[in-house]
């Protein structure tokens, strides 16, 4: 399927910089903010005939999408598969660290089984988009079809287009499958044409012998499938996960309902480098989060030209770094939205007087 996503365009630059830069503050002294805020209205400005002056930030969205891997049983992990799904369990259950953050910070959390060795059936709180339940091993054969990869497109677009309807204005992923670093590490390596030893990093906490037997495996499947790995389906169907399938059109979709994109961590970045690579417009909807402790993530960020707005070593996935940064994007749009100009506090506006 295609995805219709709108190039963000800079008609209204001019006046969301003079917003900014109006504040009761020095010019450029949010630092970061200013940029996150400068995102949000560049995104919301350019959808809304007439402009609408007040960013919005409403019913913020975080999915966990999970799926098994086949590589797992190369023994690139120091947990089985089985692990998946009694983290499944575990998010509906609400015992998880994304389940905390986002009840704390006010998400609205969704758990998508996208292909795990256990169905979830039976728990009523996790939505079934099951592609199948395990990804066959990328070093030894595709991970899975270019059909199961359509059908996991047209699932999270239907997904995210039910979760637009419903108001909200902001998005994020979270994933969950053992082995998946593996699979990251493989799309980074296609992507950016680099060794898989600059891509390997060590996951869950693996040791230095499992590093290597990763890098190994990745060198197998990028070699295996070297012919196939010229665009992002097809990188996808040789070396992804039934989840990074998924989040990649979620996010697609998400730029194309104008809704805001937050960008987690390693996993999650290799989503975002596919979805560039299908729709380079979706890029201009991104926030990325946050700079994890995975070592090739900031090799990815810096590929990506691109600014993380939290640095705090984390590596467990779910959607954790994502979460984190809600706040700041929320202190983003409300110093844009709320904070006194110069005219409006009557305070002198020195950043616009001239130095003798």
């Amino acid at each position: 399927m295609n995805f219709s996503i709108k190039q963000v365009g800079n008609e209204f630059d001019e006046k969301i910089q003079a917003t900014i830069d109006g504040k009761t503050k020095p010019v450029g002294a949010l630092g970061q903010l200013e940029d996150t805020a400068r995102t949000i209205a560049r995104v919301q400005y350019s959808s809304s005939v007439p402009v609408q002056p007040a960013l919005n930030i409403n019913k913020p969205s975080l999915f966990i999408f999970a799926g098994d891997h086949g590589v797992a049983a190369q023994g690139v992990s120091i947990a089985p598969s089985e692990v998946t799904s009694q983290m499944v369990a575990n998010f509906a259950s609400g015992g998880a660290a994304i389940n905390v953050f986002c009840q704390q910070l006010g998400w609205q959390l969704s758990v998508v089984d996208a292909g795990t060795l256990s169905p979830s059936a039976s728990y009523n709180n996790v939505i079934d988009q099951r592609l199948g339940n395990i990804t066959e091993p990328l070093n030894s054969s595709p991970a899975m079809s270019l059909a199961q990869v359509d059908l996991g497109f047209e699932k999270a677009a239907r997904l995210i287009e039910q979760t637009a309807k419903s108001g909200s204005t902001l998005v994020a992923f979270g994933e969950m499958g053992i082995g998946n670093t593996t699979s990251a590490s493989a799309i980074m390596a296609a992507i950016m044409g680099i060794p898989a030893s600059e891509c390997v990093g060590r996951g869950t906490g693996v040791s230095d012998e499992i590093v290597k037997r990763k890098q190994h495996v990745i060198e197998q499947a990028l070699a295996l499938h070297h012919g196939e790995l010229t665009h992002a389906k097809s990188i996808l169907a040789c070396l992804g996960g039934f989840e990074i399938v998924q989040i990649t059109a979620a996010m697609l979709a998400a730029a194309e309902q104008n809704m805001l994109v937050i960008v987690d961590g390693f996993i999650c970045t290799a989503a975002a480098m596919l979805a560039v690579q299908i729709n380079e417009n979706v890029k201009d909807y991104m926030i990325f989060a946050h700079c994890s402790g995975e070592q090739g993530h900031q090799k990815m960020l810096d590929y990506l030209n691109v600014k993380p707005l939290l640095n705090l070593g984390l590596r467990l996935g779910e959607g954790t770094g994502a979460a984190l940064a809600l706040p700041i994007i929320q202190a983003a749009a409300a110093f844009y939205n709320d904070m006194a100009s110069f005219a409006q506090a009557e305070v002198t506006d020195v950043t616009s007087a001239k130095i003798d």
